[in-house]
């Protein structure tokens, strides 16, 4: 039976927030983790479900923003990673290693787009490293987003996220809108801002700007559920190659997750660049940016080119693509990645993983359509939306259509109904999520519904 709990019942994570505040700005350590009155604060996870510090649990569909593919401490991965550290004696050589090899080659076979691999910490870095290669390779200054992708917390990129109607311009021809305090007017200028989805006002903004656009970046499938057009998606690979732009997958949330080799995989379209993180590195922190070998190659390290060298004449270093980082291909890290990969690829995982995903999509719309209220479940593979709208959802703008505040007030209800998800945000699911995780959660949604309108 399904109970609300009180808010007396959350009084811990209200402490500790509080205490939080004192130390850390804000209370978190990235913005991404707050939401009001105050997040919830966990202690333990264990397969689909969390339990906070109030001894709260819940069925969590956000599973670390996607990342947690296989669950909560998954035993194998638990395994694959002591066993490693074990036998290695350490957690990290800061030198190379086997693991690096084998993770190269595993996602060279998957992802049509890679031919070589390089490792980061994050996809923050996995898309940076990716614009830095491509301004490199075709000696262009610019790089151009999609009005509402987001791809990472730095300057270049950190443009037309979120922006609201009064300073996003026209349609067709989106205004930059920077995201953050310090991003200079300059950073602004040479980010050119696309609308997604709409492959003619996207050709003549990409044709204006084309001697100086070294890529085009992109999620293939927007925030992780709305999909691009495939008359998109491949018009736009036409149009790059024809330009000599290079194409750039931002794949840290689809990979894996729609299909093992990723949306590239789906829509049979191969880009210049994949930046890949979340579910490749089974719960620990990790980035790749993998290509084509003539790109990437212009990171090849050489006694010339390394800067670190003290005394050492850097002769090359105008003609290397500078990529260097302590934990770059980290040993545990990969261990744990590679046996996720091996879960994901055995017998009917992903299969089933995606069937539980369109049970859970096609409940919740049966649930709503009898209360008659405008709702549709948006996204590919293992993760989706809730939308609330009549309208067809295909881009950034359309998300201004829908009513926000009732998904607000939906996602609150659910919190205190034992369904972690961070209000507005998209529903992850994992391999270990049950049928039986599918029912309670589809009942907490009418629960929440019955508190809203009697």
């Amino acid at each position: 039976m399904l109970e609300t709990t009180s808010q007396q019942s959350k009084e811990k994570s209200e402490k500790m927030f509080q205490e939080a505040k004192e130390v850390i700005p804000g209370g978190v350590t990235a913005n991404i983790k707050f939401f009001s009155p105050h997040p919830i604060f966990m202690k333990s996870g264990n397969g689909s479900k969390l339990t906070d510090v109030d001894n709260q649990e819940y069925i969590d569909y956000s599973l670390c923003y996607g990342a947690l593919m296989t669950g909560h401490g998954h035993p194998r991965v638990k395994e694959a990673v002591s066993k490693h550290m074990e036998s290695i004696g350490t957690a990290i050589f800061g030198t190379p290693h086997e693991l690096e090899i084998q993770m190269a080659k595993k996602l060279i076979e998957l992802y049509p787009g890679i031919d070589q691999v390089r490792y980061t910490n994050s996809g923050l870095e996995a898309t940076m490293f990716a614009n830095r290669l491509a301004i490199a390779y075709t000696n262009k200054p610019k790089i151009a987003k999609f009005e509402g992708h987001y791809h990472g917390g730095y300057n270049q990129v950190l443009v037309s996220v979120n922006p609201n109607e009064h300073e996003a311009g026209n349609d067709h021809s989106p205004i930059p809108v920077a995201e953050s305090k310090g991003i200079t007017q300059e950073e602004k200028e040479n980010t050119i801002v696309l609308p997604f989805n709409d492959l003619k006002s996207t050709e003549r903004l990409v044709r204006k700007h084309s001697n100086e656009l070294a890529a085009v970046i992109l999620e293939p499938v927007q925030g992780g559920f709305i999909p691009a057009e495939k008359t998109f998606i491949h018009g736009l690979r036409k149009l790059t190659e024809e330009l000599g732009i290079l194409l750039i997958f931002d794949e840290v949330k689809t990979g894996f997750r729609v299909a093992l080799g990723g949306a590239q995989s789906i829509y049979q379209v191969t880009p210049d660049l994949t930046a890949l993180g979340k579910v490749l590195g089974g719960g620990y922190p990790i980035g790749a940016v993998g290509g084509k070998k003539e790109i990437m190659m212009l990171t090849a390290a050489s006694d010339e080119g390394d800067i670190f060298s003290v005394g050492g004449q850097s002769k090359q270093k105008d003609e290397i693509v500078f990529h260097s980082g302590t934990y770059n291909g980290h040993p545990i890290i990969l261990a744990a990645g590679l046996e996720t990969i091996r879960i994901l690829e055995e017998g009917d995982t992903l299969q089933r993983l995606f069937h539980h995903t369109m049970v859970l999509r096609n409940k919740l719309e049966k649930l709503y359509e009898t209360y008659d209220i405008n709702m549709k479940t948006i996204g590919i593979g293992s993760i989706f939306n809730i939308v609330f709208t009549a309208h067809p959802i295909r881009n950034y703008r359309d998300l201004w259509l829908s009513d926000s505040m009732l998904r607000q007030s939906i996602d609150e209800q659910l919190l205190n109904l034992g369904i972690y998800i961070k209000p507005l945000n998209r529903y992850s699911l994992s391999t270990v999520h049950t049928l039986e995780d599918i029912e309670r959660t589809v009942r907490a949604h009418q629960f929440a519904l019955q508190n809203i309108f009697n």
